[in-house]
């Protein structure tokens, strides 16, 4: 996240963009989310232009702060990234109630975005262990989790349609 902060950003990512291995470009990857508070177009712009995919930005506060993400979101697919293919960190089982959590959740997928649970204390599944949710919540959330994303992923269509598809109808090309 130290990167998003540095005066030199665009630089020292029109730096790695102009690096090969082999005579061959690289593709980046960002491993945390990114800060929406320090996103700007010019920013994001150079990730894409600079081969950076599977792009996450990080939501760990407030639902508040709905607007700064829309903003980052908006700056991400300006500049050429697809909303299918941003995933959103939320932690999970920490001081923001489910309520809080599930709210994110309904605007992730009115913007066609991901979302990608991060679990208080580096906790992973399935072996997670409640300290601000309950089991049921935990439980609850990990499932509407799963269908927010194959939902996002399949232009809307929810999973029990999926399940139900014996014909193999798809979906996609029905609009």
């Amino acid at each position: 996240r130290v990167l998003f902060r540095s005066p030199n950003c665009v630089e020292i990512l029109d730096n790695l963009g102009l690096r090969k291995v082999n005579n061959k470009v690289i593709h980046y990857e960002l491993q945390c989310g990114i800060d929406f508070r320090y996103m700007t177009q010019e920013k994001a712009s150079a990730l894409k232009r600079n081969r950076f995919i599977n792009i996450r930005l990080a939501w760990d506060y407030a639902y508040s702060d709905v607007y700064s993400i829309f903003d980052c979101i908006k700056f991400l697919t300006n500049a050429g990234y697809n909303p299918k293919h941003i995933q959103v960190f939320m932690i999970c089982n920490w001081k923001i109630p489910l309520y809080e959590v599930m709210a994110k959740l309904e605007t992730l997928k009115r913007w066609n975005v991901q979302v990608s649970d991060c679990w208080f204390d580096n906790q992973l599944p399935p072996d997670i262990e409640p300290v601000e949710w309950t089991k049921e919540e935990i439980k609850f959330y990990r499932e509407q989790g799963r269908n927010h994303n194959i939902m996002s992923r399949h232009n809307g269509i929810q999973v029990e349609y999926l399940k139900q598809n014996k014909k193999k109808v798809n979906f996609t090309l029905l609009k």
